[in-house]
């Protein structure tokens, strides 16, 4: 490692430890991630110390392990959880944690080959349904970062190019600035005034048109537009993802309607699968028909295999300022590809942005309009090309963004 580099990852576990996290003293940490993710996680567990954690833990996966279970485990094993993994999480509530989660897919091509149904099956919904109760509801701080690794960059560039991922990290984390922290705060509080302005206006249906997409996506009177920073219960503010350019709300499940063509590749994790052209067909709230040029299987196999993932769980917009957009990178990774462009995404919304939602139990969030399930998928359908409305329950529209430029005053 370069000693730039050691100065990047330095700074960089500043910003995720007390912009993303924002440990607080005394506060118990979990970082969680892949073992090809060492390299930053020991950097972020020594500046969780730094700042005064009382104890940093690192739970780490192997996708290698996951894979040999598609290709070997009794169908019935598929995805099973055990109880001492759920009580861990569970545990996280207990101890009012702060979490850290990386990503960056170092073996994009691993689970090539396998039965995309089996693969579906694998992935362990009842802790991911533990996990998103405890996050969704923002019982702790926890924040997602890149984690760069070779392999990461060999999707991105052809080549393992670590050093080049770093600098685009860099720009897309606004690291490139003199006082990243400052500039985290500013670009903050540009996110808070555009989710202020559009929940003022209180529309009533969000309208996307372009190239392939004429989508309609009816909000409840309950969705409320949320920004890149949000407050724990207790009242600890954190960033849920680093980097973020998006304001977003959650829509009611059953008001959807129309065709939407993704203006960008996107990385579906769970399948381990690029996705490319995806056109989706949506009617009376649901995902009726869905084709791809790439990666078509992949996305029925979830559909098929994950309840409610059909309904979307979130509408959020995004312009041409994103840092993300700027690199010119797809970075097939959904933390950052979601911020090159305003997105939908089906599976599980949000109760931050459901008012109302937080006390209530899934069911009871299903039937008051808020989608849940045991997935959140993210896909790109804004661009230059793309106008976004707000529509009134009358059907008056007032333009959100034309041009690539957030419009709304």
């Amino acid at each position: 490692m370069t000693q730039d580099r050691e100065q990047l990852l330095g700074a960089y576990a500043r910003l995720v430890v007390r912009v993303g996290a924002n440990v607080q003293l005394g506060q118990r940490v979990v970082i969680r991630c892949v073992v090809e993710h060492a390299e930053v996680a020991r950097a972020v567990a020594a500046e969780a110390y730094r700042v005064g954690a009382s104890h940093v833990s690192i739970q780490y996966d192997d996708p290698h392990v996951q894979r040999a279970a598609v290709e070997h485990a009794p169908n019935e094993a598929l995805g099973r959880s055990l109880a001492h993994e759920l009580e861990a999480v569970r545990s996280w509530q207990t101890d009012r944690v702060a979490l850290i989660a990386l990503t960056g897919n170092p073996s994009p091509a691993l689970m090539e080959g396998l039965d995309p149904s089996r693969l579906a099956k694998s992935q362990p919904i009842e802790r991911i349904w533990e996990t998103l109760g405890i996050l969704s509801g923002n019982e702790v701080a926890w924040t997602v970062a890149g984690a760069p690794n070779p392999g990461w960059a060999q999707s991105i560039f052809g080549t393992p190019d670590l050093e080049r991922l770093w600098q685009a990290v860099a720009v897309a984390m606004r690291l490139d600035e003199a006082d990243p922290v400052r500039s985290w705060q500013e670009h903050l509080a540009v996110l808070a005034l555009r989710r202020d302005l559009l929940n003022e206006r209180r529309f009533d249906r969000i309208r996307f048109r372009g190239p392939g997409t004429d989508l309609t996506v009816g909000l409840s009177p309950r969705s409320v537009w949320v920004s890149g920073a949000l407050t724990t219960a207790d009242g600890t503010p954190f960033v849920p993802n680093m980097p973020t350019e998006e304001v977003f709300t959650s829509p009611d499940w059953r008001r959807a309607d129309g065709t939407v063509r993704t203006t960008a590749p996107f990385y579906l994790a769970a399948m381990n699968a690029l996705i490319e052209g995806l056109e989706l067909e949506l009617a009376d709230g649901a995902i009726r028909q869905a084709h791809a040029g790439r990666g078509e299987a992949a996305v029925h196999a979830q559909l098929d295999n994950v309840p409610r993932s059909r309904h979307l769980g979130e509408v959020a917009l995004v312009d041409g300022e994103s840092r993300v957009r700027r690199t010119g990178l797809v970075f097939n990774d959904m933390l950052y590809d979601e911020n090159a462009g305003c997105h939908v995404a089906w599976g599980a919304g949000f109760p931050v942005a459901f008012d109302g939602a937080l006390p209530l139990d899934p069911e009871a969030r299903v039937e008051a309009g808020l989608n849940q399930a045991g997935t959140h998928v993210d896909i790109v359908v804004g661009s230059p090309a793309v106008e976004v409305d707000g529509l009134d329950a009358a059907g008056m529209a007032t333009p959100i963004i034309r041009g690539d430029e957030f419009s709304l005053t």
